[in-house]
């Protein structure tokens, strides 16, 4: 009996043990849910601590010494983008070097167009005269069948022609009168005037060279060709016509520069220099080829040596009128130069930044340079098909029988020859002037020879014309001897077949140095038939430097 109540007691125990154990597990439960809450809780306000003083640091760190400091002690490493600054120092030398290579080019072209200007004044009138000679004794020699002259003995007296009719008609114009008439102008109508002026001066020779050219073809063209002009007479008409408002368009302008020159405050003469300064924000600012750039190199060399012989005409004018007083001469001196000084500075600073924008080294000047050599050296070969003067004035605009009329017509007016001395005097003159184209000719032939070696285009004078059926046959080797530079040209009837002969091709095709597209060219020569059928469909290629002649006049003329 007492084991059954044991038994019992000690089951009713073991619920009470399960109990208490149930009730000590919850307890232990409880207790680490606690613990682990208060763990929580107590790294979530560690962290806001934390998070609490990160933000006070760095708002004491925000400040203007440290700020300063920084600033002051920030580096950077330039060799991270060499190529862009090695570029951007490239181009401040290019700027540096462009007024030295413009000045060559500006230089050589002085001289090419000195040499043009002076061939009016010394062998014109002894080739004429030789012409004339020519013709007179040719009935007594007794030479039947050949032609009277040759084409450029025709050439030649066409121009003397011309000349001495348009200074008989210039002998008519009155100076002084022109001179007070302009002077009587407000400074705005001349400055008005003068800009006028200067782009009727740009027009006139655009359009006068092909005149001329018209004519000499004209008079000189083989009988045998069917008749396709108007004929000679009027040709001849239209000539003179133009060479004497030509004159008389540069008499104007070189009146308003005198005008300018004797004015008491200067202010006209300060705007037409300040004109110049306009022409850059005309130019820079454009878009340049290295052809668009020879064009307007030409025509800054063809208005620098013009804007010369207008200054030596309002000196000699001035002089005049002070009965030759050397004193006077120091007066207009500093006015002299500085025009002078205004118009080289606004070519270089144009030419600069031109070069700039448009990414064009100052080594192009050395190849304008050649090729202004590859005309002069190719127009003195036996078989030349043009006079160098004629050559000149394609290249740049110049046509020097205008400007020469007004030189003649203005020293023939200031100074007066009377007395057998003053005839000596005038004599001596001549051939000084004669002694001075010659001299100027050899050096700059001989200097042209040079550019032309340095510029590897000595084959090139070899090669004949493109229109010639043999255009594809390879060039002559050899090298450009004396006597192809030095004979006179001969009559094309009597000589061998254009496609043995050294031609020039300057007139119509520019030459330029040898460079990377010249495998382009020979790939497009070898396609050959090719080529021609996918003419229409192709753009058209760009024109070589040697193919701009008389639209150099224009400057800015973009294709």
């Amino acid at each position: 009996m007492a084991d059954s109540l044991a038994a019992a007691q000690g089951e009713e125990n073991e619920p009470e043990k399960e109990g208490k154990e149930r009730r000590m597990e919850g307890g232990s439960e409880s207790r680490g849910s606690k613990e682990t809450s208060e763990v929580t809780e107590t790294l979530g306000f560690y962290d806001k601590k934390k998070v609490q003083k990160d933000k006070k640091r760095s708002l004491s760190d925000l400040s203007l010494a440290r700020f300063m400091g920084a600033e002051l002690t920030r580096g950077y490493f330039l060799e991270h983008n060499e190529a862009k600054y090695t570029e951007r120092r490239e181009r401040v030398y290019t700027c540096l070097r462009i007024p030295k290579e413009l000045e060559k080019l500006m230089l050589f072209g002085f001289f090419l167009c000195l040499d043009a200007f002076l061939y009016v004044f010394t062998l014109l009138p002894l080739r004429v005269l030789l012409a004339l000679v020519h013709l007179l004794t040719l009935p007594c020699c007794g030479l039947s069948g050949s032609p009277l002259l040759q084409p450029a003995q025709v050439c030649d007296v066409l121009k003397g022609v011309i000349m001495v009719l348009c200074y008989i008609m210039m002998s008519y114009v009155d100076y002084s009168m022109m001179y007070h008439l302009i002077r009587g102008q407000s400074v705005i109508k001349l400055y008005i005037i003068y800009n006028m002026l200067e782009v009727a001066d740009r027009l006139f020779s655009s359009f006068g060279q092909d005149i001329l050219d018209a004519l000499y073809w004209t008079a000189t063209e083989p009988k045998e060709k069917k008749r396709a002009h108007i004929g000679v007479v009027p040709h001849f008409l239209m000539a003179v016509l133009y060479v004497f408002l030509h004159a008389i368009l540069i008499m104007v302008q070189a009146t308003t520069l005198n005008v300018a020159f004797n004015s008491h405050n200067k202010s006209l003469l300060t705007i037409m220099m300040s004109n110049n300064f306009v022409e850059i924000k005309g130019s820079v600012f454009k878009k340049f080829e290295k052809n668009n750039l020879f064009q307007m190199s030409n025509s800054d060399i063809k208005e620098r040596f013009t804007n010369y012989v207008l200054l030596l005409i309002v000196c000699l004018r001035n002089m005049e009128q002070f009965s030759w007083n050397p004193d006077h001469l120091w007066v207009l001196f500093p006015d002299v130069v500085m025009v002078i000084a205004s118009e080289v500075t606004v070519d270089v600073v144009k030419h600069a930044f031109i070069t700039k924008f448009n990414d064009i080294t100052a080594d192009v000047y050395g190849e304008y340079r050649a090729s202004l050599a590859f005309d002069l050296v190719s127009s003195r070969q036996k078989n030349a098909y043009t006079d160098y003067s004629d050559s000149v004035s394609r290249r740049m605009g110049f046509i020097p029988l205008p400007l020469a009329l007004l030189l003649i017509r203005v020293v023939t007016s200031s100074v007066k020859i009377q007395g057998s001395l003053s005839f000596m005097c005038v004599l001596l003159f001549y051939l000084g002037m004669i002694s001075l184209k010659v001299l100027n000719s050899i050096v700059l032939l001989g200097t042209s020879c040079v550019f032309v070696k340095e510029a590897n285009m000595e084959e090139k004078l070899f090669q004949s014309p493109p229109s010639a059926a043999s255009s594809n046959t390879p060039p002559l080797q050899g090298v450009v001897s004396s006597a192809s530079v030095t004979c006179q040209p001969t009559n094309h009837q009597q000589e061998s077949p254009a496609s043995t002969l050294p031609t020039s091709q300057s007139d119509d095709h520019f030459l330029t140095t040898p460079d990377g597209e010249d495998g382009d060219k020979d790939i497009s020569a070898a396609t050959g038939e090719e080529g021609e059928g996918l003419k229409h469909r192709n753009p058209a290629p760009k024109k070589d430097l040697l193919e701009i002649d008389r639209f150099t006049i224009c400057g800015n003329r973009i294709d």
